[in-house]
């Protein structure tokens, strides 16, 4: 046998790549094919579904130009049906979060030094990095440190498409980027801008989402189902799907006719997502699945994971809202590496609120003492702390010691406090701020229709026009 007619590591006796790199959640090695016709003209690397559907579009576009261009890809079937050789199914081991990194560390270091021998022994003329910037960009790095990249003297032609987030995090690795790529694709206008004190070419090639001649995944219809997106890495929906089910249920119980459709990725996240169903089998029969890919998808209302479909849905017009939960762990280690002097809050605004990703027993945290004269004693501060609500309904009951436990930890991280307080007042509201959940429009037709019944009578409050002061005045001085 030729030795440019093997894989380098065909010889380790690993699993044929045709079959499933996940078996009962252990992430399992195999080998990569060796090229077909020879020295490939690009390798594309695409490690999440999205990628791997936004490259296939543009390998379908350089097949239909040039039918003899020869693609490689770690990838996705996605890619592979565009016309790519598929080598190893990335997209089937995507994960999130430091501790599932930390699980399968073994699994993700040989994978990528298989893919580093890989591209030393075949040499692809260029190679395609499409977003999955935790793997990508440490690979662009040690194609440099052993200098198969063109800036490192080598042949290999480095190009990025779909750039990491630097406008959102990690700004400065926007310098090593300019260094090892030789250039960028973005997909927002306002990203090129964030390139320009480095000499990476940079040029916005426009969102998939908006590409002339693309259907639209989904369109919004008041008639229809709720949408459900889970997402497509299986320790996330293993987390996020119960979240999205819990949710509807809540909603299916107020609105018996109300349907839901989820949708998937792969196979194997809709074995997953059934067996995650099959636990809730008061709404099993509601829920109907449909295949990533499908356009015109109908919804009346979306409860989605965060990632790219959230996207997608804004585009269309489609109300919801976004849940995350990340594995408890995880998050605590990304609580603990934020610098303490760039979260310390000098409480000069109205106050906090605390989104329910952040997984905290505190709702909110108001500044009445910064917004209002003689509310608090001098060279002290008043902080008014809201917890219980609709997430976590049980901690209303707590006596005041508990909630005290409870509160200061979390204003003591948030807002930099320190000491104990001289003063703590503890009040329970039973019925609170209104919940406007789904189906709530038949309680506000009911109320127009009183007052239709009685000439004279009017009502306002929260519960009715808006939840806020401004809302509550506005309703009280309304003439209609």
């Amino acid at each position: 046998m030729n030795a440019d007619d093997r894989s380098p590591t065909s010889d380790q006796g690993l699993s044929s790549p045709d079959h499933c790199p996940i078996s009962d959640g252990i992430l399992k090695a195999q080998a990569f094919a060796a090229p077909v016709n020879g020295r490939p003209d690009l390798l594309i690397i695409a490690g999440e579904h999205s990628g791997d559907e936004h490259a296939a579009h543009l390998v379908a576009g350089i097949r239909a130009q040039r039918p003899d261009y020869k693609v490689a890809c770690l990838g996705g079937v996605k890619l592979q049906a565009a016309g790519a050789q598929l080598l190893y199914d990335l997209t089937a081991v995507s994960i999130v979060g430091f501790v599932e990194v930390l699980k399968h560390y073994n699994f993700f270091k040989g994978l990528f030094e298989q893919v580093l021998d890989w591209i030393e022994h075949y040499k692809p003329k260029e190679i395609c990095f499409v977003d999955y910037p935790g793997f990508n960009l440490r690979l662009a790095d040690r194609l440099h440190q052993r200098g198969l990249s063109r800036k490192a003297g080598g042949e290999i032609r480095l190009s990025y498409y779909i750039g990491p987030q630097i406008w959102a995090w990690k700004a400065k690795r926007r310098f090593k980027m300019a260094e090892r790529l030789d250039r960028l694709g973005v997909i927002f206008p306002f990203e090129v801008d964030y390139y320009k004190d480095t000499d990476l070419p940079v040029e916005f090639v426009g969102h998939p989402f908006i590409q002339s001649g693309e259907p639209t995944p989904f369109i919004y219809d008041a008639a229809a189902p709720v949408l459900l997106l889970p997402g497509s890495r299986m320790a996330a929906v293993g987390r996020i799907f119960p979240v999205l089910l819990k949710s509807f249920s809540a909603a299916q119980d107020e609105v018996p006719g109300l349907r839901a459709i989820v949708v998937y990725p792969s196979d194997q996240i809709l074995k997953q997502l059934k067996a995650i169903l099959e636990t809730y089998p008061k709404i099993m029969d509601k829920i109907s699945f449909e295949r990533n890919g499908q356009s015109g998808i109908a919804a009346c209302a979306v409860l989605m994971s965060s990632g790219t479909m959230s996207l997608a849905v804004a585009m269309s017009g489609i109300p919801g809202a976004i849940a995350y939960r990340l594995n408890p762990i995880s998050y605590w280690i990304g609580r603990y590496l934020v610098k303490r002097s760039e979260v310390t809050h000098p409480l000069d605004g109205f106050g906090a609120l605390v989104p329910e990703c952040e997984q905290r027993k505190i709702l909110g945290v108001l500044f009445p003492s910064s917004l209002f004269p003689g509310r608090a004693p001098k060279d002290e501060v008043l902080l008014t702390t809201f917890v219980g609500g609709e997430r976590q309904p049980e901690l209303a009951t707590e006596d005041t010691q508990t909630l005290k436990s409870l509160v200061l930890p979390e204003l003591r991280e948030l807002l930099g406090v320190r000491g104990d307080p001289t003063f703590v007042h503890h009040r329970h509201w039973s019925h609170a701020i209104p919940q406007y959940k789904l189906g709530y429009s038949r309680i506000l037709e009911k109320i127009n229709h009183i007052e239709l019944e009685r000439p004279g009578l009017q009502l306002a409050g929260n519960y009715r026009t808006g939840i806020s002061l401004t809302d509550c005045i506005e309703s009280a001085l309304s003439e209609e």
